[in-house]
């Protein structure tokens, strides 16, 4: 199938198809006239990808799940083990994530938010502890 057929089935825009194959995560046959002909197993992969991507895998994770999915020998701890590194790295975000919510509450709630320049946003912002 032409790449617009395979974009469309996979959910993901052209461009992304593109890039995929341009770093090596899929690799479409070719028809004589040069074009690109994706196979279900393209797509198969295609829809992979956007679901690891969706989940916040980096591009060399997909890579590795990848290898591993194909990898009929694979031991599942080795799946495992990428998930779990990740699963740190959403823990992590979070953690951080709520340290902002944090600060931004206590930012916004010493805001007046009335017709006066003052602003303790801004000061905070700016480094003014004044």
């Amino acid at each position: 199938m032409n790449v617009g057929e395979a974009a469309r089935r996979a959910g993901l825009p052209i461009k992304t198809l593109h890039y995929y194959e341009e770093i090596g995560l899929v690799r479409p046959g070719r028809r004589p006239n040069g074009y690109r002909s994706y196979s279900d197993q393209d797509v198969h992969k295609l829809r992979f990808l956007q679901r690891a991507r969706g989940l916040g895998f980096s591009i060399e994770e997909c890579r590795t799940l990848l290898a591993l999915y194909d990898d009929e020998n694979r031991a599942s701890a080795d799946v495992r083990a990428v998930a779990m590194a990740h699963l740190e790295k959403v823990r992590r975000k979070i953690e951080e994530l709520k340290t902002i919510e944090a600060v931004i509450d206590d930012l916004v709630n010493n805001c007046q938010g009335d017709h006066r320049p003052d602003c303790p946003i801004l000061k905070d912002l700016a480094g003014d502890t004044h």
